[in-house]
C-alpha cells in the first residue's frame, strides 16, 4: 500500500492504519493481534523519515512478513519453490 497517495502529515498514526490495512488484506482479522506488541509505531516513523528512500524495515506480525519503507508497506512473500 503506498502511503505517498494518502493526505495528512504522514503521521505514525497514518503508519498504523497502512500496515493493519496491509495486514487485513492478507486475512489477519484485527483481532488476532496486537500490533504494539510487535512494533513502535512512533519509532518506525522517526527511523524512516530521518533515512534514505532505500531504507527498509522488515517485520512479521502473526507470521504475515511485511516492508516498511518510506513510502509503502508491502507483503513479503517467500520465492522458495517446493520440489
Amino acid at each position: 500500500m503506498d502511503r505517498s497517495q494518502r493526505t495528512g502529515n504522514g503521521s505514525s498514526t497514518d503508519l498504523v492504519v497502512e500496515i493493519i490495512e496491509t495486514l487485513e488484506v492478507c486475512g489477519l482479522d484485527r483481532d488476532d493481534y496486537q500490533l504494539y506488541d510487535t512494533v513502535d509505531p512512533e519509532a518506525l516513523e522517526q527511523l524512516l523519515a530521518s533515512s534514505t528512500d532505500d531504507t527498509e524495515v522488515r517485520l512479521t506480525v502473526e507470521g504475515i512478513r511485511i516492508a516498511v519503507t518510506p513510502d509503502c508497506v508491502d507483503v513479503l512473500i517467500d520465492d522458495r519453490t517446493d520440489i
